[in-house]
């Protein structure tokens, strides 16, 4: 089941859309925005839209408006190009997990059900999490947990995962909260294997890596006026994104010209996250740590 999208209309109007321009959606998933970008769009429109996870060709959206590119967004400018289209007007990306992909718990994403420890957006990925678990030695899973979820015991809890492998693999969600059960504080159990869950998550997928990739592409694909619409739901996520949005990369390191003005490509449209509604936070409990930011190319 693919859940309705949070901050569905506000993102979509931060596109500034024209009845004729050229839009992707880099994260189609269930088609919620990319149908609501479809009926903004007349005949001469055209939407492209991104998504690796198989699962998603299930929702493609029959119109002649609409390309479907089943790969990750981190080949944004390639497969653009493929198609002819090196610029567009609007780029929306709603980033982390769907609803759909925590909700099947043969894919390993939630800490909710009993699955294997699978966590790959695409399935053709070799690297699983039980890889990692597995086989990563102490230094590298400290890496994981302490860049990726931000864990304060994050050495104890690889040194703890080590020993537990050595008598028998770890291979369902399940396994790994009952190795880690004496380092979940009591009370905040949920939130820490929660954030386990994210570091092991971004490390197969290389997340991170991948949206450095697609944000930096984003500056050459978009047109003057064009818009950058992103929705992040965690803190390392939007981080990168409002860095590249106010300085014009990753590492927020500013330029500035000859009278000290700042050399970003971008204008910031909000300058605040646009966060979502109590009553949207109340459906969809995740939804709470979403921010949605919006830049126009200069």
């Amino acid at each position: 089941m693919y859940h309705n999208p949070v901050l569905l209309h506000e993102s979509v109007e931060g596109l500034n859309m024209h009845p004729h321009g050229t839009f992707v959606d880099v994260t189609f998933g269930g088609g919620g925005h990319s149908k609501l970008i479809l009926s903004k769009l007349e005949e001469g429109g055209k939407l492209f839209a991104f998504d690796q996870d198989q699962d998603a060709l299930a929702n493609v959206i029959q119109d002649q408006r609409f390309v479907f590119i089943p790969q990750n967004f981190k080949y944004l400018k390639n497969f653009l190009l493929l198609h002819g289209q090196p610029q567009v007007d609007g780029i929306l990306a709603d980033l982390g997990v769907s609803s759909h992909q925590f909700d099947e718990a043969s894919r390993g994403f939630s800490t909710r059900f009993e699955g294997k420890l699978d966590m790959r957006m695409d399935k053709n990925n070799p690297l699983t999490a039980a890889d990692v678990v597995n086989t990563y030695d102490q230094q590298a899973l400290t890496v994981v947990f302490n860049t990726y979820g931000e864990l304060q015991n994050a050495w104890k809890m690889a040194q703890t995962i080590i020993e537990a492998r050595n008598a028998h693999p770890i291979k369902l969600t399940t396994d790994l909260r009952n190795v880690l059960a004496k380092h979940l504080p009591r009370g905040k159990e949920n939130k820490t294997l929660a954030q386990v869950f994210q570091a092991l998550r971004i490390e197969v997928n290389q997340e991170m890596q991948a949206l450095e990739s697609f944000l930096e592409q984003s500056i050459q694909v978009l047109k003057p006026g064009g818009r950058l619409v992103v929705i992040s739901y965690h803190s390392l996520e939007d981080r990168l994104v409002k860095n590249l949005m106010k300085t014009g990369n990753v590492k927020g390191e500013t330029s500035k010209d000859f009278y000290g003005n700042n050399l970003s490509p971008f204008i910031l449209v909000s300058r605040k996250a646009v966060i979502p509604t109590e009553e949207e936070i109340a459906m969809n409990p995740r939804a709470r740590s979403e921010k949605l930011r919006i830049a126009e190319k200069k």
